[in-house]
């Protein structure tokens, strides 16, 4: 299982990124996955979820209404659209995929937001 994120970096408050995760090893369409963002000397914190075929996303109550996760099974690819971005969101973020006991993650991509 491998997962190639991208699409973080450097954006003024009140901006948009547009994150994605490209997975392979796995059969990506009949799986959940989710993003995690982690602060400096935090743990890591699960923010959205998406079923296999993209429905009933879960949204974390402090990015509720400003981000927006999706997939697209043809190309193996989850995405996180991050609107109106603030301070707050800056963090490591991170996809995840969990089969059974065995727990995968991508190399996480840094977002920053400041003036």
């Amino acid at each position: 299982v491998h997962f190639v994120e991208s699409g973080g970096g450097l954006v003024q408050p009140g901006g948009s990124l547009r994150l994605s995760c490209v997975a392979s090893g796995f059969p990506f369409s009949r799986y959940a996955m989710t993003w995690y963002r982690q602060y400096p000397g935090e743990e890591r914190k699960m923010i959205s979820m998406i079923t296999s075929y993209g429905g009933s996303p879960y949204y974390e109550d402090s990015v509720k209404g400003r981000f927006t996760i999706s997939r697209d099974n043809g190309v193996n690819t989850v995405f996180l659209k991050m609107d109106n971005l603030k301070p707050d969101d800056t963090a490591v973020y991170y996809c995840r995929f969990v089969d059974g006991p065995n727990d995968y993650w991508g190399q996480g991509t840094q977002v920053t937001v400041s003036s």
